[in-house]
């Protein structure tokens, strides 16, 4: 009516071919007028009399009034009337609401009705009337609003069927109220509005709460309730008909209905938008549009549309629910493996032959498979689920009661891997620990291989200082062998002949160390040959073999097999011609040293050996001559002389064995010193091994780091959560290998299967698991220092039985300084609680958290059959709620529930309820589907009748969000 530029002859038809044509389609149309329904009417009877604006669903009236407060602009502030058309009456109902509004001017009071406007405008200036009087009247009438508010609280219609809503502009809204006293009667307008007519994204902000300055509660504090930010295009022109400046188009989600908008009041942030476009929460490639099951009698709804954004499926137990969950999920192959006994496919797959369901995507590629074709084997036929199915057998199976399963932790690492930034061209969480703590590992193997080497030269050592006592009597012992043997030659040396036997026992001697010389080089000559073939070996087997395993362990570094030759490994030098001059040098050593047996003297008297000659540096031959020269003189008699060089032989012998037991003696009394040197390289290596296991724990921290960081910044459920990378000792594995090494009756404070475990459980254990390297050193040096000995003395194998001993004392100190007990892993708790320990209800809660809040990179559908299970109801609330809520806004989720809360206080996009009817024996019965919203009030009548708690849902959903409907 007032500022009216639609002056073509054919305004109406340009009107309404103008919201016939727009793009985006108008689905709803709010008609806006001051004060007058009549535009409204003409609108709706075009409609539904005359056949137009046949996209349009609904049409409602949208009555502009101006209250009574100014704006810094000149202006007054614009109140608009949203109004319930469903109501037969309410046309009647609103003229009578707005006729008790009134306006006092010039000593009269003027009521809202297209009467008394006139009336109003032909007072101030009579010369109007008609048409041109009504509108002066409806440019003069401001409304109070303490009139307007008493008003609507005191009529029960209005309150039912009146939305607020109030302009937010500077322009002609409460931004253009200024000043304090404006400041609170603003305050009071934009409390009892519903809505706020506002389109800047700082505005809508502001009005959810989401402002640093003014928060959700302190907005619900101020203003009562947070509030929903509309837009129109507030025509005044063809031009600007369904054409709003910068494309600020409202779109409010649920179907058609008015109540559409009371459910935006209700929850502004999840149901009212104001943009080019609705926000895109689900990637549209990735969501579901359209369910059709063919060829299938038993689907009387055979077609449905999908919601992107959270279905929820509901219906009395037998009613079809679960049928349909399994249907898409095997539309999308995502059942195989997924679906238990009792499943619907499973179950009724006898009468399914020849039924398919067919899929249409968002990004509008249909999909078809045959219901009963839902497995398959990806490597062979090419397919992978399209969606996540999230069924009963799943989850029961992941939240075993027997404890966490491989297959929830593969899916928790996934997240992990998922959440990581770097992921370094790998594809899977274990690819990826792999390349990142592969070199911490192989250190630690090597390090542990090393622990292994030295505690068996450790072991060697002990077992010398244990031949100390041994040697030193069999020294002495040799030594009175020699010294009888000396007697009894000595007795057998003819009177005259004692400076002959001296000079051969000398010779003897010196035949001795030379026959000590030629042993040497054959050993030298048997070694380098070994070496030789050694050498040989290397080249054409170990090389080789080494560089294949080089390459393989180590594809990623991508060299080329030009640069893989540089790795094949080759000695340093020219080893064929040193071991060849060594081996010739040998043979020619032992040659020189073994001589040529000389000629036989005439005379026997004279010696083989210049007067000069030291016998030590003589060949053997001529040594051996000697020898037998001088016997032969000392003795007369064949069997003297016989008797006499066989004493002679084993003194030299058993001086030879004294020497060699000197060396061994000084050897082992050298062993002290080695074994200090060598458990010093022990225990260096071993706290080197945890410095490798430490690594590799923060290597896994470093992994999970972005996950966690995301937590630390989460609200609500999500904070409950909590990542941690954790060494594990097991100590009974420790104490249980350790105990049979001992005899356990005998074992001191070690008495007893058992007592050892206790014993590291209390000293050990923290170290291990907790502890840095200079903990673990201290701790592993106080029980050996404390224990070592005790433990040595009750071994359960004799000690007087060398070889066995030799054995347990190796296997004791790999045993003690062992490390393979201790693994990494990742911890994951909930609430304090470690996952092991939780309840499968509980640890299902953590299972859906995965899905729902922190698999961000899985944008498929996901599809979950009844995920109240094994959960209290207060649990569902207080647990799952948020989850629903976040996982919809990135995803489109499809659930089959008898839940309420899962329902209403999710505020699910779209709702389906399943029903069944007559079962034919030898046939499905017929299963029916039908679909809708919260907005609908019949929908939201038969979730309360079948959902157990619907209408104590409903309120505490009210609550939950402060629903304040009333002004």
């Amino acid at each position: 009516m007032l500022n009216d530029q639609f002056k073509d002859s054919d305004t109406w038809e340009q009107y309404l071919s103008k919201i016939e044509a727009t793009t985006p389609t108008i689905r709803a149309l709010g008609v806006t007028d001051y004060y007058l329904l009549d535009t409204y009417e003409r609108v709706r009877d075009a409609k539904h009399r005359d056949g137009r604006l046949p996209g349009v669903d609904l049409v409602f009236p949208n009555v502009e009034l101006r209250l009574a407060f100014g704006t810094v602009k000149g202006n007054w502030v614009n109140c608009h009337l949203l109004v319930n058309p469903e109501d037969p009456d309410h046309i009647g109902a609103t003229q009578r609401f707005l006729s008790q509004l009134t306006f006092e001017y010039s000593g009269d009071r003027f009521a809202c009705t297209p009467d008394e406007l006139a009336r109003l405008g032909s007072k101030i200036d009579p010369s109007l009337s008609g048409r041109a009087a009504l509108a002066r009247g409806a440019t003069q009438f401001k409304v109070s609003f303490e009139q307007l508010a008493e008003l609507y609280r005191a009529i029960d219609w209005a309150k039912n069927n009146i939305l607020i809503a109030v302009a937010g502009s500077e322009h002609d809204g409460t931004s253009g109220m200024r000043g304090e006293a404006e400041g609170a009667q603003r305050q009071e307008v934009e409390r009892f509005a519903h809505i706020i007519f506002a389109s800047s994204a700082s505005q809508r902000d502001f009005w959810l709460g989401r402002k640093a300055s003014a928060s959700s509660d302190e907005i619900r504090s101020r203003y009562g309730a947070l509030k929903p930010c509309l837009h129109g295009s507030d025509a005044h022109e063809t031009g600007k008909v369904g054409a709003p400046d910068g494309d600020r188009y409202s779109w409010v989600k649920g179907g058609a209905h008015f109540d559409s908008l009371r459910q935006a009041v209700i929850d502004p942030a999840g149901r009212a938008f104001v943009g080019a476009a609705p926000p895109i929460r689900a990637t549209p490639s990735q969501v579901i549009s359209r369910v059709t099951i063919r060829d299938a009698v038993w689907a009387a709804t055979p077609t449905i549309e999908l919601n992107p954004g959270l279905v929820a499926i509901i219906g009395a137990r037998g009613s079809g629910k679960t049928a349909l969950a399994d249907a898409i999920a095997a539309g999308c192959d995502a059942a195989s493996e997924h679906l238990s006994p009792a499943s619907f496919l499973v179950r009724a797959g006898e009468l399914l032959g020849g039924a398919s369901v067919q899929l249409d995507w968002g990004s509008g590629d249909p999909s078809t498979r045959e219901l009963l074709d839902y497995e398959y084997d990806p490597e062979l036929d090419g397919r992978f689920p399209r969606a996540r199915y999230l069924s009963q057998k799943f989850v029961e199976e992941l939240c075993s009661a027997d404890g966490i399963t491989d297959a929830l932790l593969r899916e928790i690492e996934r997240v992990i891997f998922e959440a990581h930034p770097e992921k370094d061209g790998t594809f899977r969480f274990d690819q990826l620990l792999e390349l990142r703590a592969t070199r911490h590992r192989l250190a630690r193997q090597r390090e542990e291989d090393a622990i292994g080497t030295l505690s068996d030269e450790i072991g060697l050592e002990r077992e010398k200082r244990r031949q100390i006592p041994g040697l030193k009597q069999q020294l002495t012992q040799k030594e009175q062998t020699v010294k009888g043997l000396e007697a009894d030659r000595d007795k057998l040396i003819v009177k005259g002949s004692e400076a002959r036997a001296d000079r051969l026992t000398i010779i003897a001697n010196a035949a001795e160390k030379v026959r000590s010389y030629l042993r040497f080089f054959a050993n030298q000559e048997t070694s380098l040959l070994a070496l030789q073939d050694e050498v040989r070996a290397f080249r054409q087997n170990k090389a080789p073999e080494a560089l294949r395993q080089t390459k393989a362990s180590f594809v990623a570094a991508r060299l080329d097999d030009a640069d893989w030759k540089a790795f094949l490994l080759e000695y340093h030098g020219d080893v064929d011609a040193a071991l060849a001059a060594r081996i010739d040098t040998a043979r020619k050593n032992a040659a020189s040293w073994r001589g040529v047996a000389p000629a036989a003297l005439t005379d026997p008297n004279q010696s083989y050996l210049s007067a000069d000659a030291d016998p030590e540096k003589l060949p053997l031959a001529i040594l051996e001559a000697e020898a037998a020269r001088l016997q032969a003189l000392i003795n007369i008699d064949t069997e003297t002389a016989k008797k006499f060089g066989n004493l002679v032989k084993r003194i030299a012998e058993e001086n030879t064995q004294i020497e060699n037991t000197r060396q061994s003696l000084a050897d082992c009394e050298g062993a002290a010193e080695r074994m200090a040197e060598l458990s010093r390289q022990r225990r260096e290596t071993y706290l080197r091994v945890f410095g490798s296991i430490i690594s590799e724990e923060q290597v896994l921290r470093d992994l999970y780091q972005p996950l966690v960081d995301r937590l630390q910044k989460a609200k609500g459920t999500l904070q409950k959560l909590s990542f941690s990378a954790k060494r594990h000792a097991d100590v009974k594995q420790w104490a249980s290998l350790g105990e049979k090494l001992f005899d356990l009756r005998r074992a001191g404070d070690f008495k007893g299967k058992g007592t050892l475990e206790q014993w590291a459980n209390t000293n050990l254990r923290k170290a291990w698991e907790e502890g840095d390297v200079a903990a673990v050193d201290e701790a592993i040096q106080r029980f050996t220092e404390a224990w070592q000995d005790e433990l040595l003395a009750v071994a359960n194998v004799a000690s007087n039985d060398q070889a066995a001993y030799r054995a347990w004392l190796m296997r004791f100190a790999k045993w003690l300084f062992s490390t393979d007990h201790i693994q990494i892993a990742y911890g994951i708790d909930y609430e304090g609680t470690d996952i092991t320990k939780l309840s499968p209800g509980t640890r299902g809660i953590v299972l859906l958290l995965l899905y729902l809040a922190l698999d961000e990179s899985d944008h498929r559908p996901l599809i979950i059959d009844q995920p109240e299970e094994n959960l209290d109801p207060k649990s569902i609330f207080d647990e799952l709620v948020s989850l629903f809520i976040v996982a919809k806004m990135k995803r489109q989720v499809i659930m089959v529930t008898h839940n309420a809360n899962l329902v209403i206080n999710t505020d699910a996009d779209q709702i389906i309820v399943a029903s069944v009817g007559t079962h034919t024996p030898g046939q499905l019965p017929p299963i029916t589907y039908i679909s809708g919203g919260l907005e609908d009030a019949d929908m939201r009548t038969q979730v309360c009748d079948i959902l157990e708690g619907g209408e104590e849902a409903f309120k505490e959903r009210a609550r939950r969000l402060r629903v304040r409907l009333e002004r």
